[in-house]
C-alpha cells in the first residue's frame, strides 16, 4: 500500500473486546487495546517519504505487511469520467498501457457499494495494484495521468484510492451531516432507511389483459440472424446513423441490421477485431450466425473480439441486434466501423438493409414507474464507499462528476461546497486540497447564443472556486460531440496534476487558464477582467476570439465583438445599446471556445451580470 508523507498515520482494526495490540514499523513499536466494540486504532509518527517498508501487527494473531510505500496519497471520486479505466482507452493510448511499469504508482478500487441506513467502518477483500503491465489496465485513466505527473514531478510514491461509479448524482456521494441546509434531502433520507433491501427494477405496467410484444427476429422458426434465415422485405439502411434519420420515424424497439461481408482469404479463420462505434441503446452483434459480443448500453465504445476458425474467406453473414428504449435509436456518427486483423482493414460503413423486430408500443394509460436506485439515493455511496477510509490519512481529493446533475445545475452550486465541507470535517485534517474536473462539451453544436444546463452546471462548478484551497481542471476543449466519455484523458489528468503542484505543493506555476472574475460597462461596451492570464491572453488557434455572447436587461443574447486589450477584453455589439450580461462558451457543446492564456491553458467559461 501507500501511506501518507508528512502526516500523522492512523493504522486500525478490529479484535476481541480488551484483545492487546502491536504494531511494529520502522524500527518503533505501538501499543495499544481494543475497545469494548472491538476497534483499536494507533497514529504512527510522520515519515518522509521512501520505503518499501515492513509492517506488523500482532494481537492474538499475527499480520504481516510487506511492500509499503510511503508517499502521496489521493482520493478519487466521481461518476463514469473518473471510473473509465484506461483499457476502455486502449486504442487512443496503446503506448501508455504497453510502456506502463511504476510500481511506485499504485491504485486501490473500491467496488460499487451502497448503504442506505448509515455509514459503514470496513470494505470487502481489496488490494493495491502497482501501475505495471498486467494490472494497468484497471487504473482509473484520469487518476492514472495525475498520479504519473504528479510521480515524474517529484519522484515520490503516488496512490490513489478510487471510489467511483458511473451515472451517479452527486447527492448519493454527501454524508447525511453535509445536507444541514437540505431539510428537503433529509427527509429523502430518513424515507430511504425504511425502503425493503429488495426495491429496484423498471416498472412499465402493460395494458391489463395484453401479453408483451415479442421481437420477431427471436420468436420465428428460423432466427434472422441464422445463415438459414431467408430475409424478404428488408430496406435499405446506413450505417453510421440514427434509424429517425432514415426513413424511420419515433421508433422505439427493435432493428435488426444484415450485411455480408467479403472477407480476404488472409483473414480467414483469423481471430479479428470489430469495432462498431457507439450504438443507441443496445446491442448483439452475430457473425455467420454465432453471438460475438453484446453491449447493454449505449455509452461504451463496442469492441469485440470474432474467435479464430469463424470467419472465411469470401461471403460472411454479419447481424445486428439493435435495441433503443427512447430518443434516436442506431449507430452513433462519427466513430469507428470497421473489423482488421493485422493490417488488414475491412470497413463496415455503408449501406446495409434492416427490418424491425419490435415496436414498443407507448401505454398512455399505464402508470410509469421509475425505479428505485440506491447508488442514486443522497449518503448511499458515501456511506458504503467513502466513511470506511475517512482516517486513512490523504493529501487531498481529486473530483470528476456532474453531469448526472445537470438537471438541477443550481443546486449543484451548493452541493458540491456542501460536498467539499462534508469530506473535509469527516477527514479532520484541515482544509486539504480539493481539485475538480469542469464538465467538458457534449452534444450537438449550436450556432446561435443558446440557454444550457450543462453550461449553467458549469457556472456552478467555476462559482465553488471560491472556497479555500480548491482548484478546477477546465475541460471545455477536450469533449466530444457524439461521447460522453471522452477519450482524451491524459491532459485532464495532467491539468488536475497541474492544479495540486500549485494548490497542494506551493509551487510558483501557471495552473490554471483564465477565469473571469469581474466584468464593468463602459457606455455601450463591456470589459471583462480576468485572473490566471499566465504569459498573456491569446486565442488558441490564432483567429478571432469566439463564444463571446452580450445581453441587455432582457437576457436575449447575441454574438459579441471581442478584442484582448492587455489581460482584458472587451465586448460589444451595435445592437445591445445598453449591455447588462456577459457570456462565454455557454453551451452544451460549444463550437470554438478558443480564449487561453500564453501558457496553452484553455478559459473557463462563464456567464456574469455587468458592473
Amino acid at each position: 500500500m501507500v501511506l501518507q508523507r508528512d502526516a500523522k498515520i492512523n493504522i486500525w482494526g478490529w479484535a476481541s473486546k480488551g484483545e492487546a495490540v502491536t504494531v511494529k514499523f520502522y524500527g518503533k513499536t505501538y501499543t495499544t487495546q481494543a475497545s469494548d466494540n472491538g476497534k483499536w486504532k494507533v497514529s504512527l509518527v510522520a515519515m518522509k517519504a521512501g520505503g518499501p517498508y515492513t509492517m506488523e501487527i500482532k494481537g492474538k494473531n499475527r499480520i504481516v505487511l510487506h511492500d509499503i510505500l510511503i508517499g502521496d496519497v489521493w482520493f478519487c471520486s466521481g461518476q463514469s469520467n473518473m471510473v473509465h479505466q484506461l483499457s476502455l482507452h486502449s486504442v487512443y493510448y496503446p503506448e501508455v498501457i504497453a510502456n506502463a511499469n511504476n510500481p511506485q504508482i499504485r491504485q486501490f478500487w473500491i467496488p460499487t457499494l451502497t448503504n442506505l441506513m448509515g455509514p459503514v467502518q470496513d470494505l470487502p477483500a481489496g488490494s493495491w495494484k502497482a501501475a505495471v503491465p498486467q494490472d494497468i489496465g484497471a487504473f482509473s485513466a484520469v487518476a492514472y495521468f495525475f498520479a504519473k505527473s504528479l510521480f515524474d514531478r517529484y519522484h515520490v510514491p503516488i496512490g490513489i484510492i478510487n471510489a467511483s461509479v458511473g451515472g451517479t448524482p452527486i447527492e448519493a456521494w454527501i454524508g447525511a451531516s453535509g445536507f444541514k441546509s437540505f431539510p428537503t434531502i433529509l427527509k429523502t433520507i430518513a424515507t430511504n432507511k425504511e425502503r425493503p433491501e429488495t426495491e429496484a427494477g423498471y416498472l412499465n405496467h402493460p395494458p391489463s389483459g395484453k401479453s408483451e410484444p415479442v421481437d420477431k427476429g427471436l420468436s420465428g422458426t428460423t432466427p434472422w440472424y441464422s445463415t438459414a434465415f431467408i430475409p424478404k422485405g428488408w430496406r435499405q439502411i446506413g450505417i453510421p446513423g440514427y434509424w429517425e434519420d432514415q426513413g424511420i420515424r419515433n421508433l422505439n424497439g427493435v432493428v435488426w441490421y444484415r450485411k455480408e461481408i467479403e472477407v480476404p482469404a488472409s483473414m480467414s479463420g483469423k481471430s479479428a477485431k470489430v469495432y462498431l462505434g457507439r450504438i443507441v441503446d443496445a446491442d448483439e452483434l452475430y457473425i455467420n450466425g454465432n453471438r460475438v459480443g453484446n453491449t447493454s448500453y449505449q455509452y461504451p465504445q463496442r469492441r469485440y473480439t470474432v474467435p479464430a476458425g469463424l470467419l472465411k474467406a469470401g461471403k460472411n453473414l454479419f447481424v445486428i441486434r439493435v435495441t433503443n428504449q427512447s430518443g434516436k435509436g442506431g449507430f452513433v456518427p462519427d466513430k469507428p466501423y470497421y473489423m482488421f486483423f493485422g493490417e488488414d482493414t475491412i470497413d463496415l460503413k455503408g449501406y446495409w438493409t434492416y427490418k424491425v423486430g419490435e415496436v414498443f408500443v407507448p401505454n398512455r394509460h399505464a402508470r410509469r414507474v421509475f425505479p428505485f436506485s440506491a447508488q442514486n439515493a443522497p449518503t448511499a455511496l458515501y456511506n458504503a464507499m467513502v466513511a470506511p477510509e475517512k482516517g486513512y490519512a490523504i493529501k487531498g481529493f481529486i473530483w470528476y462528476q456532474g453531469e448526472s446533475n445537470t438537471g438541477n445545475a443550481q443546486e449543484y452550486g451548493q452541493l458540491l461546497p456542501a460536498l467539499i465541507a462534508d469530506w473535509r470535517e469527516k477527514w479532520n485534517m484541515g482544509n486539504i486540497p480539493f481539485l475538480y474536473v469542469q464538465l467538458p462539451g457534449f452534444g450537438d453544436f449550436n450556432y446561435l447564443p443558446t440557454e444550457s444546463n450543462w453550461a449553467e452546471l458549469r457556472e456552478s462548478q467555476r462559482q465553488t472556486l471560491s472556497i479555500p484551497n480548491t482548484a478546477m481542471a477546465v475541460a471545455i476543449d477536450l469533449g466530444e460531440w457524439n461521447d460522453i466519455h471522452p477519450d482524451r484523458k491524459k491532459p485532464v489528468g495532467k491539468r488536475l496534476a497541474l492544479a495540486a503542484e500549485k494548490i497542494a505543493y506551493g509551487a510558483d506555476i501557471v495552473y490554471t487558464g483564465p477565469v473571469a472574475r469581474f466584468s464593468k460597462k463602459e457606455g455601450d461596451k463591456v470589459r471583462v477582467f480576468f485572473t490566471s492570464v499566465g504569459g498573456g491572453l491569446i486565442t488558441s488557434d490564432s483567429e478571432d476570439l469566439q463564444e463571446f455572447a452580450i445581453a441587455g436587461a432582457d437576457k436575449k443574447f447575441v454574438w459579441a465583438h471581442a478584442k484582448i486589450e492587455g489581460s482584458q477584453i472587451l465586448l460589444w455589439n451595435e445592437e445591445v445599446k445598453d449591455p447588462k450580461f456577459v457570456r462565454y462558451a455557454w453551451s452544451d457543446n460549444p463550437v470554438d471556445p478558443n480564449l487561453s492564456n500564453k501558457e496553452g491553458l484553455p478559459a473557463s467559461p462563464f456567464e456574469m451580470e455587468c458592473n
